[in-house]
């Protein structure tokens, strides 16, 4: 697939970098604002070269799209046929009502409501569609209930760059205080008696670095500082546990975390820190009554265990083992009930819900019987019940909510996913394959297909990856991949190493000295899928973003010969210059996972040699769309703007290589739920294309 116009060219305007003694040259540095954070508030400010570049990128885009215009509206109706827009959760109980969110017909943002617990009128606490108005991007961050359930503590983004502003709702009114929260990390935790609330603010640098109290009514410039996170290097988030009793302030990183806690019906004491943070240990904490439950992975516990503590003597020497380490076992969470607590665990790729009486410390599971799928659980808002929710789905199976009692085990199914437009799970097949990869690990391929496809090698298909942060993409139910499902692709997920699909020693071979394992096992995934004759190279579109836009840049660096095409959206492509800015939001916090070039030679020169940006040279390269958001504090919209330019001076070939940026989104592109199906519509014209099926 060639372009048929001149795309525009970026200036090169060089410049040589010197670290560790080692030189390198940035011929589009000069794409990196240097007000990013003013632009993050007021994209506005960008300047106007930058802009002229970005919007010369985004109309050549649109010409080499145009002849797809009416399969984009096309494949925009059939994915928003697949929703019910008039959708609803299954309202759940707290106190003397029950909380969940819908949809109305035609709207794009969610509507919070209550009832009381038994079912009977709806009340708007928050209708997303009316809050939006006027506005290009809105997202809201969380909206959560005080224990009195007199007030709404909810946070907004109106700029896609993830400062969100916090309001205080009366319920009763159904009006907001008369003042805000700015600069907030999305989201406020209630003490126990509803009179004061915790909230995070980042700092100019987007860091979430300060925890402060806020009495409720009183002027938010007079809030007290609880906690200050004085190493960049560590996120900072604030929750509650299950029982409610326990305000938690948890500080992490990729690999180290350290918890602090606060009792909720006695906000003004100071915090009490748990376990002080020890590099590589992990853990989370639930409570009941004096005790702690703790998941971590102290004493080389890799795929973690669950121990107990006294909370008045929370400190590592007082952990007991309570449900020991189990190699192979990843025990991803877990929540404690008044009677029984819950563990979502994962062993040979499949997960599972594993409930534990607290009186005898019986155990039985929750599991399913097909080759992949997805489990989730929740722990909804109360402590003393004997019903859980959990969802479940698979790549043919739309989603299921079911409420399940753990003394009877009735599994009750309270929601089924519908697909308006009608779906038939029997005419679709799903499937786990084993790639072999050269050093002999084996990496699990979720796959997706029509029964009536024909496998011979013909079929297009897209091969989506991540692998990274130790994050497992589930085989899930996706509507959208149906669109390309039903034109004859196959639709595979290869779950490298950098994820946790294997247990944690899965994530651990795929990160920092080990990430290339990532990039390897991605092309054994298309080899596998080639020699099983699912498709043939030319015919595979692969597909990642964020850090799985990274792994697209790898793999187009590595074997673009056996790609047809690339999809990168928000790619991180310039992962060496991202990790020497120390300035940038999440650098310090993700040396843990790529490594600190700044300190380490080593480092450097390890990501210096598969840093996608880096490593583009003068050969041939697949078809590639790369998307972007200006306002993305997460990966800034000039590592695929700079990415972009330098393929199109040195790629020796004239297939199509486009740049979309939207200029009014960030991370997660657009924000309401049908604006973001446009987007997804682009992304599969573009697969479609590639495919010779547009």
């Amino acid at each position: 697939m060639k372009q048929d116009a001149f795309p525009p060219r970026a200036e090169a305007r060089p410049e040589t970098l010197v670290t560790h003694g080692i030189s390198r040259q940035d011929d589009y540095g000069w794409l990196r604002a240097d007000n990013w954070q003013e632009v993050m508030r007021d994209p506005s400010v960008l300047d106007a070269d930058i802009r002229a570049y970005l919007e010369a990128e985004n109309a050549f885009q649109e010409s080499q799209m145009a002849a797809t215009k009416e399969l984009q509206e096309t494949l925009f109706g059939e994915m928003r046929g697949r929703i019910k827009e008039d959708d609803s959760s299954v309202p759940s109980p707290d106190g003397p009502y029950a909380y969940g969110l819908k949809y109305e017909t035609g709207g794009q943002q969610p509507i919070f409501f209550r009832t009381l617990r038994d079912g009977g009128k709806e009340t708007i606490l928050l209708h997303g569609d009316k809050e939006a108005e006027g506005k290009a991007y809105f997202k809201i961050g969380a909206a959560s209930q005080s224990p009195d359930h007199k007030l709404l503590a909810w946070a907004y983004d109106d700029k896609g760059s993830e400062y969100y502003s916090m309001q205080l709702r009366d319920i009763e009114s159904g009006k907001d205080l008369d003042y805000r929260i700015e600069d907030t990390g999305g989201g406020g935790v209630f003490c126990a008696d509803s009179k004061f609330v915790f909230y995070i603010r980042l700092d100019d640098n987007h860091r979430p670095s300060k925890l402060f109290r806020h009495e409720i009514g009183t002027d938010p410039a007079k809030d007290i500082l609880v906690y200050e996170e004085k190493d960049s290097g560590f996120f900072m988030g604030v929750g509650k546990t299950q029982s409610g009793d326990t305000i938690v302030i948890d500080i992490h990183d990729h690999e180290t975390s350290e918890v602090w806690m606060i009792p909720a019906n006695r906000p003004e004491t100071p915090p009490v820190l748990i376990a002080p943070r020890d590099t590589g240990v992990e853990y989370s904490v639930d409570d009941h009554g004096d005790t702690l439950y703790i998941l971590t992975n102290l004493g080389n516990a890799e795929d973690f265990k669950i121990v107990t503590a006294p909370k008045a003597t929370p400190g590592r020497e007082f952990w007991t083992d309570l449900v020991p380490h189990k190699p192979g076992c990843l025990v991803l969470s877990h929540c404690v009930y008044k009677t029984f607590m819950t563990r979502l665990e994962r062993e040979d790729g499949l997960p599972r819900i594993v409930v534990r009486r607290l009186t005898d410390n019986i155990e039985h599971s929750i599991a399913f019987d097909e080759e992949a799928y997805s489990l989730g659980a929740g722990g909804g808002y109360e402590f003393d019940t004997t019903t859980i929710r959990f969802t479940y789905s698979s790549m043919t199976t739309p989603s299921q909510t079911f409420d399940y009692n753990v003394e009877t085990r009735e599994r009750v199914l309270r929601k089924e996913q519908e697909v308006p437009s009608g779906h038939t799970a029997s005419d679709y097949v799903t499937r786990r394959l084993m790639a072999p990869a050269a050093d002999g690990e084996t990496v699990p391929v979720s796959i997706l297909y029509r029964k009536d496809t024909i496998l011979d090698g013909s079929a297009p298909l897209l091969l989506y990856g991540y692998g990274s942060y130790g994050i497992s993409i589930p085989a899930s139910f996706n509507t959208n991949c149906l669109s390309l499902v039903d034109r004859g692709f196959v639709y595979a997920i290869a779950h490298m190493r950098g994820g946790k699909e294997k247990g944690f020693r899965w994530y651990k071979d795929g990160r920092r000295e080990k990430k290339k394992n990532t990039f390897t096992d991605f092309i054994a995934a298309a080899d596998h899928l080639v020699a099983e004759k699912f498709s043939s190279h030319d015919r595979i579109i692969a597909h990642g973003g964020s850090a799985g836009g990274m792994l697209m840049g790898a793999v187009a660096n590595l074997a673009p010969e056996k790609f047809g095409g690339i999809i990168a959206e928000v790619p991180f492509v310039d992962v060496l210059a991202t990790m020497l800015d120390d300035t940038l939001p999440l650098t310090p916090p993700e040396w843990p996972e790529w490594g600190n070039p700044i300190t380490d030679k080593a480092a450097y020169e390890y990501i210096a040699s598969y840093s996608p940006y880096d490593n583009v040279a003068a050969k041939d390269y697949p078809a590639i769309l790369a998307v972007a958001g200006l306002t993305d504090p997460r990966v800034t919209y000039w590592e695929p703007a700079k990415w972009v330019s330098k393929l199109r001076a040195v790629k020796t070939d004239n297939r199509l290589l486009m740049l979309k940026t939207n200029m009014e989104a960030g991370h997660g592109g657009a924000s309401g739920r049908f604006d973001r199906l446009k987007e997804v519509a682009l992304v599969q014209a573009f697969a479609l294309m590639v495919a010779g099926k547009a």
